[in-house]
């Protein structure tokens, strides 16, 4: 099972104990509570245990039968997340990369504070056009994908103009050293790519960090991870893109964003890494 299609079980089968803890903290049994709802007692058995997936409508007479009608607010969350969980990305790119550049342009120009950390690239918002055609470039070989890095290209940087535009949307990226050393594209686009890392420092709406090696960090770097406005969670793998909105999984990922942050280098002190990164290209 893909990592993907694991936190889909799962999900399912938190949603399906859930179900359970209600009906018991009500004191009803499941036969009792089937013949409320005029269902065959197998349905609740298997809602219950993860192998049937509810309907909006199966949560909320559920919840009200079992008298705390207000629980069914969380689990139809939960029962949406389901839906949204996870995107493939063998079918997200079945017609290439600049249409995912959509989505998150998207979801970057309604949110106001965006928190991301990556430990392996550099963020889309904070690419060079030879970074970021490297990346595309990368993943239509892995994924076999329409090879349309020119239009990617352009869609990410169309992305990048809300950096710029007014009003109060704030970023806060925390980058891992290991991302500027690792060799994801040729020493010369690796130094622009840092040069332009150096600029993205001094811009008002950006807070960049830099976390250096041989810090000692409170929690480790499992993975990337984008949180916007603490009500959702992007979290890329590769096989798909997670997308987590269950309030306890943004609270999770937002502790860890928090115990990073203190970690990581900025203003002068990042420009002064990144200053020492460019010359190690060279």
């Amino acid at each position: 099972m893909s990592i993907a299609r694991q936190g889909i079980h799962e999900a399912r089968q938190e949603l399906g104990r859930r179900l359970r803890a209600i009906r018991t903290a009500a004191e009803i049994d499941g036969r009792t509570l089937a013949g409320r709802l005029g269902w065959p007692a197998s349905k609740v058995s298997k809602l219950q245990l993860g192998r049937q997936t509810p309907t909006i409508a199966d949560i909320q007479v559920w919840t009200s039968a079992c008298g705390d009608p207000q629980a069914a607010n969380e689990l139809v969350i939960l029962l949406r997340d389901l839906d949204d969980r996870y995107a493939r990305w063998r079918h997200e790119l079945q017609h290439g990369h600049a249409a995912v550049q959509q989505s998150w342009a998207d979801m970057e120009a309604t949110a106001q504070t965006i928190r991301a950390f990556e430990p392996c690239w550099v963020p889309g918002l904070l690419q060079t056009p030879d970074y970021a055609a490297a990346r595309f470039r990368e993943h239509a070989r892995l994924n076999d994908s329409p090879p349309d890095t020119d239009a990617a290209v352009a869609g990410r940087l169309a992305r990048q103009e809300v950096l710029y535009s007014p009003g109060n949307r704030r970023w806060h990226i925390l980058l891992t050293e290991a991302v500027l050393r690792y060799g994801t594209a040729s020493p010369e686009v690796m130094r622009a790519q840092i040069d332009r890392l150096v600029s993205a420092t001094t811009l008002p709406a950006v807070r960049l960090g830099i976390v250096p090696f041989r810090t000692r960090l409170p929690v480790s770097p499992a993975h990337g991870f984008w949180i916007f406005d603490d009500e959702r969670v992007v979290v890329e793998v590769i096989s798909a893109e997670l997308r987590l909105s269950l309030p306890e999984e943004v609270v999770q990922y937002r502790k860890v964003f928090d115990l990073l942050a203190p970690s990581a280098l900025y203003d002068a002190d990042a420009r002064r890494i990144l200053t020492s990164l460019t010359e190690s290209w060279i």
